[in-house]
């Protein structure tokens, strides 16, 4: 259900958890350690970073480190950097047409059922508990 800049981000975001307050991270090694290309994965980090969830330092040296304390930052808030974070999605999800309680296709009320209860979980799942998921 996440585009794959999202989840890249999310596993970007789940690594540098896993090194908060200890050291900084390159791209490169992200981009490793997450199966994205560097270019596409650069992109993400700096969307990252200049939406204030991440930090990076250039040069020698340097790379990305998380600026928000990973307890702290949710699975949601690293999504919605690339997502549209409505539930139900302004448009059908059967037709290219607009869809809401209003003018309902016959899979709205399921749908949005469906994406909110997604929505919960991400909203509610904070990167630090995903940390044992990556090297």
């Amino acid at each position: 259900m996440l585009s794959r800049t999202a989840e890249y981000a999310v596993r970007a975001a789940i690594l540098l958890a896993r090194h908060y307050g200890d050291r900084l991270v390159s791209a490169d090694d992200i981009a490793s350690v997450v199966g994205a290309p560097r270019n596409y994965l650069s992109k993400t980090l700096n969307t990252l970073t200049r939406r204030g969830i991440l930090t990076s330092v250039r040069g020698p040296g340097g790379g990305y480190a998380l600026a928000v304390d990973p307890s702290e930052l949710s699975v949601a808030d690293v999504v919605d950097v690339f997502e549209d974070a409505k539930p139900g999605g302004p448009r059908c999800l059967l037709a290219d047409r607009p869809c809401d309680r209003l003018h309902p296709c016959a899979a709205h009320q399921r749908w949005t059922q469906i994406t909110l209860s997604a929505r919960e979980s991400l909203v509610n799942t904070a990167i630090s508990s995903l940390t044992g998921t990556l090297p």
